[in-house]
């Protein structure tokens, strides 16, 4: 956070308030012209052999392709507003939590991971990527906000967010080389922001569960005594009215067996 701060007083100048309002503004109206006009899909969308070939405004454009488009019409009219109004949703929980520098810069970089996974891999599915790195970043902070999927059922972001990675690891799992490293570029800007902090918290958590581990070990059980008479063995559990003390020699006695001094009067 500290790396953060420094950052956003040498380059704050680059926050957009309101950024994923900006976003979900231009998303509808390239849903609306590619609805009208399929072949704008084929002008807008990533492909790196274009932009190679000077069609540079595909770097930006491809963000404002609705996800899932593979062509006009492809999505339904409710689907598309359902989505954008749920990334709306989302960006303004985690700008209200994070600031428009930090959600700025975070979107920026997931975007050079996403342009990455398309130039070196070729994926076409990293533009819902970036829309999910956004979730996973208001999960993130809005661990207990919860959404009516479908406005039925009650869903808190953190097991959203978990069936979601589920989805992920299992895609991760079973896909080819080239699409586990397109998965990791596109998700760049979340395990840079918030891998560090991910290591942090494992590794906490195994440091208390090997104390709490070590104190049970070290427990001492409810049927073992505490205090043991040297002399004639007896506990606070077989007698629980005696009293005991240490004598000089490091033993343990009961007040009874306790030795008495040399000069002591007999």
């Amino acid at each position: 956070m500290r790396m953060l701060d420094k950052l956003e007083r040498r380059l704050g100048f680059i926050a957009i308030p309101g950024l994923i309002r900006i976003v979900v503004g231009f998303t509808a109206l390239a849903y609306v012209l590619t609805f009208l006009n399929p072949e704008i899909f084929s002008v807008l969308d990533l492909k790196p052999e274009r932009i190679r070939h000077g069609e540079i405004w595909r770097l930006i454009t491809y963000i404002f392709i609705p996800r899932g488009i593979g062509g006009a019409g492809s999505l339904q009219p409710l689907w598309v507003v359902l989505a954008l109004w749920f990334l709306w949703f989302i960006g303004e929980k985690l700008e209200a939590v994070w600031g428009p520098f930090r959600t700025t810069l975070y979107f920026l970089v997931g975007m050079i991971g996403t342009t990455i996974a398309a130039f070196l891999f070729g994926a076409q599915f990293s533009n819902s990527m970036l829309g999910l790195s956004i979730f996973f970043a208001t999960a993130w902070f809005c661990p207990d906000e919860v959404i009516y999927v479908l406005f039925i059922l009650p869903m808190k972001f953190k097991w959203l967010a978990w069936i979601s990675a589920a989805f992920l690891l299992l895609g991760f799992a079973t896909g080819p080389l080239s699409e586990k490293a397109a998965m990791i570029a596109a998700f760049s800007n979340f395990f840079i922001f918030f891998g560090p902090e991910i290591v942090h918290r494992v590794r906490h958590r195994q440091e208390v569960s090997s104390r709490r581990k070590r104190f049970e070990e070290q427990a001492r059980p409810e049927d073992e005594p505490l205090h043991r008479c040297t002399t004639c063995g007896a506990t606070e559990l077989t007698d629980p009215s005696l009293e005991f003390r240490v004598a000089r020699d490091g033993e343990e006695y009961c007040l009874a067996h306790l030795p008495r001094p040399a000069n002591a009067p007999i």
